[in-house]
């Protein structure tokens, strides 16, 4: 889970860095090049590559491409580290999303962890004066659209192979990414290549390691340490470009990510 923590970090890093292509087209990169890799993986492994619940896949696949691209436009306006960890609000959503469509239940601690999670945003709001308002709009959107995300990957349960999922959420980001940023098109130089082909190498490492942790080792202990990637991302964000975190803005991010983490804990009991 470390590596996966990593890899995600590295490359939501890297989609700030590259921030002066349009985002459409680092949608297309990041999603064409985990395409190429997780389509070589399905057909090695000969496993059926249409899959079954071909409509919650598209529906997925179509809301995932929404959450991307909203927090990719997020990190144009905010530091890489407070857009991961507001983005990191999907799991609310994606409980009341739960609630809604699957008639599932939440204990009442849940809900005032979730309360103390959105205090952490008002806490960033509402003492940080640096933090954008277009930017925090957009990644709370993002983590909306993530949060139903999870919910459809929930209902699509184990009747298709997780890479199938992600096979088809990465073709559709790629079809779509691509029509979308032909207008506004920057043509890569050099080391632009590079870096956005990285994109898709991260992203499918980071998803293969997660995946791989969840299988082989509990879920209460493993999906806690998926906030690591938060640390990582502040680490490098305050080094490569430099971002500043006033006191008020790690106490946000830290009631945040502490809420969620005991979420975690509670719901698995």
């Amino acid at each position: 889970m470390i590596i996966s923590t990593f890899s995600f970090s590295l490359m939501n890093s890297f989609v700030k860095y590259l921030s002066h292509f349009p985002t459409f087209e680092i949608v297309f990169f990041r999603t064409a090049g985990s395409l190429f890799l997780g389509t070589t993986y399905i057909l090695i492994k000969g496993i059926p590559i249409l899959g079954n619940s071909r409509r919650l896949m598209i529906l997925r696949a179509l809301a995932g491409l929404t959450a991307m691209s909203l927090f990719f436009m997020s990190l144009q306006y905010l530091p890489v580290g407070t857009a991961v960890s507001l983005r990191y609000l999907a799991p609310i959503y994606a409980a009341v999303f739960a609630i809604i469509l699957l008639n599932e239940k939440l204990k009442t601690i849940q809900w005032f962890l979730f309360l103390l999670a959105f205090s952490g945003v008002l806490v960033l709001k509402g003492f940080d004066q640096e933090l954008n308002t277009t930017g925090l709009l957009l990644v709370l959107a993002a983590s909306v659209f993530s949060g139903l995300v999870y919910v459809l990957i929930r209902k699509i349960g184990n009747s298709d192979h997780p890479l199938v999922i992600v096979n088809y959420f990465m073709f559709i980001g790629t079809l779509i990414g691509g029509i979308l940023s032909i207008n506004g098109w920057i043509q890569p130089k050099g080391f632009d290549w590079l870096e956005l082909l990285s994109l898709g190498i991260f992203g499918f490492f980071g998803q293969v390691f997660m995946t791989k942790a969840f299988q082989i080792a509990k879920t209460n202990l493993v999906a806690p340490l998926k906030y690591i990637e938060v640390i990582f991302t502040i680490v490098i964000g305050v080094s490569w470009f430099g971002d500043v975190y006033s006191l008020w803005s790690l106490m946000g991010i830290l009631m945040i990510i502490a809420a969620l983490v005991a979420n975690i804990i509670v719901g698995r009991r």
